[in-house]
Order: C-alpha cells, then sequence, then structure tokens
C-alpha cells in the first residue's frame, strides 16, 4: 500500500503512479531505482502535489517538475 501525494488516499502500488528525482528534475518510472512519490491516476492529484510542494517533501529534495509529466495521465485516459 502507497499513499497519494496529492489526496491521501492509500492504494495498492500497481495503481499508483511512481514518480523518483533524477538530477533535480521529477521523472516518471515505476522500475527507477531511489525513493519514490505516488500519485493516483487523476491528473488533478499529480497538480495538487506539484503545486504544494509534495514531491519535494516526499522524496526529500528539491525538484523541478516539467509540464510534460501532465500527459501521462491524458495519455492513460485514452491509451
Amino acid at each position: 500500500m502507497r499513499r497519494c501525494a496529492g489526496c491521501g488516499r492509500r492504494a495498492p502500488q500497481r495503481e499508483l503512479i511512481r514518480f523518483v528525482a533524477r538530477d533535480g528534475a521529477l521523472v516518471a518510472g515505476r522500475t527507477e531505482p531511489g525513493r519514490g512519490a505516488y500519485t493516483c491516476g487523476d491528473v488533478a492529484c499529480f497538480e495538487k502535489a506539484a503545486t504544494r510542494g509534495m514531491f519535494a517533501r516526499v522524496l526529500k529534495q528539491r525538484v523541478s517538475v516539467g509540464p510534460n509529466l501532465q500527459r501521462l495521465y491524458t495519455e492513460d485516459e485514452h491509451g
């Protein structure tokens, strides 16, 4: 079980999207090594976590959140 960084809901790990920090940037990747932060499959949770600084808090380091990560959510809805 993991907790969404946006809404705080607990869910099985496979139902959430995992993010890690790579060279100060936020990267999505289920198999990437290191500390992970998770969000639900809802873009609102991602945006909430990004605007409130929750990724930096969970990952325990500064990270920049690129706009390209939001595409993960629209691809999941249509793919």
